[in-house]
């Protein structure tokens, strides 16, 4: 059977705009990333075990095609050095590790940063795929058929309604959870034939190359975690991830990401500064529209107008979910909906939660304060206590 990776084009676009990103800037930077399974699966993942090796085996003897580099070297924010490091770029075998403890699968990738942090979306498109392998495939596509039709019907019927101010706008944001590669293709091509004015792209670069669409993405999560172990003042990490990044696209890709110490602690941090330099910020944990309110009232308070900013949304979305968001704040600012697992999965079985999350840099432990319960992570209580303090974010709202 063929590999679950065949491209390493086929991940979403903000690895490659975070990696360029540390490459210039923090090249030296040591980090460890780890597998999580947030919930209960059919199976131990552990069967999977063998598997995954083999398929690690397989993605480390990848490289870059030269279509492939031609591809990304097109983008105007991809610098020319960046593309020649991918060039000479391959996935180092002994940087990662899969191993079995008890009934729990481990997948570790631990080295330099900017050789460990795109193995991220690959992992978890492995293990997803190779678990969903294990159920009745065509029964799964044939229900996730009656299901995208469904859901192309609800937005072909919702367009037809009066607009509000700004439009509706959604892409695919399924890489990381998706049931196989050839499912996520089948769905968005689906979205990009039938809704050509409401479906804007896609985060996989892959899909985006081949389909003529736009790639989609800026920063996540491990990009402002780092920060806090790179040697500023930990209170100055999220400020000095967000000017490293200004310098880096000097007005390109410019969404960010507002939740890796809650949303109070990041507006504390966007002062008049980054929300002229930034187009908008993008919504990942809590109430969507506790937190539009508050992004709302901060450009106010700015006197920005927010009609020229975006809000996007990406947090466990659903076509449903995403119209109830546009109905309330159309007609005040524009508006994106990144649908992940309920585009690229949504098949009639039970997902699963899966993450591979930056743990430490620098032999420091890192951590993301999340505006949703479970979502909070790091290993280190001490140094989680420590982050609550010094951004002032009480327990309970983490």
């Amino acid at each position: 059977m063929e590999p679950v990776i065949t491209s390493l084009l086929d991940t979403d676009l903000y690895k490659f705009t975070m990696w360029q990103t540390m490459l210039h800037r923090h090249p030296q930077t040591q980090a460890e990333y780890r597998f999580v399974c947030r919930n209960p699966p059919a199976f131990p993942l552990t069967r999977l075990l063998d598997e995954v090796n083999a398929e690690l085996d397989a993605l480390c003897a990848l490289s870059f095609s030269e279509d492939e580099l031609r591809y990304i070297g097109g983008l105007r924010y991809i610098k020319s050095d960046f593309v020649d490091f991918l060039r000479i770029f391959r996935f180092q075998r002994n940087f990662i590790e899969a191993f079995a403890e008890g009934d729990q699968l481990r997948i570790v990738a631990k080295g330099p940063q900017v050789h460990v942090m795109a193995f991220e979306i690959f992992v978890l498109a492995i293990v997803n795929e190779l678990y969903f392998r294990r159920f009745d495939r065509a029964a799964a596509e044939a229900e996730g058929r009656r299901r995208l039709d469904a859901k192309i019907g609800v937005i072909e019927a919702f367009v037809q309604q009066p607009a509000l101010r700004h439009p509706f706008e959604l892409f695919d944001f399924g890489v990381r959870r998706r049931l196989s590669r050839p499912w996520q293709r089948e769905v968005v091509q689906a979205f990009s034939a039938r809704l050509p004015q409401v479906f804007k792209g896609t985060s996989n670069v892959r899909l985006a190359a081949d389909l003529g669409l736009v790639p989609i993405g800026t920063m996540t999560h491990e990009y402002l975690q780092t920060y806090q172990a790179l040697g500023v003042r930990l209170r100055d990490s999220q400020k000095a991830a967000l000017e490293d990044w200004v310098q880096e696209y000097r007005g390109d890709l410019g969404i960010a990401l507002t939740d890796v110490v809650g949303m109070d602690a990041f507006l504390a941090d966007f002062d008049l500064y980054f929300a002229k330099l930034f187009d908008g910020l993008r919504h990942d944990s809590g109430d969507p529209l506790v937190w539009a309110e508050k992004a709302l009232a901060h450009y106010a308070k700015l006197r920005i107008d927010p009609h020229t900013k975006r809000l996007v949304f990406s947090d466990g979305l659903t076509v449903d979910k995403a119209i109830a968001i546009y109905r309330a704040l159309g007609d005040r600012t524009q508006l994106g909906f990144g649908i992940g697992t309920h585009l690229s999965n949504d098949v009639g079985l039970q997902t699963l939660n899966i993450v591979m999350k930056l743990t430490s840099a620098n032999g420091q432990p890192v951590a993301k304060l999340s505006d949703s319960p479970g979502k909070t992570l790091c290993d280190d209580a001490t140094f989680l206590a420590y982050l609550r303090q010094v951004f002032n974010v009480p327990p309970e709202a983490a």
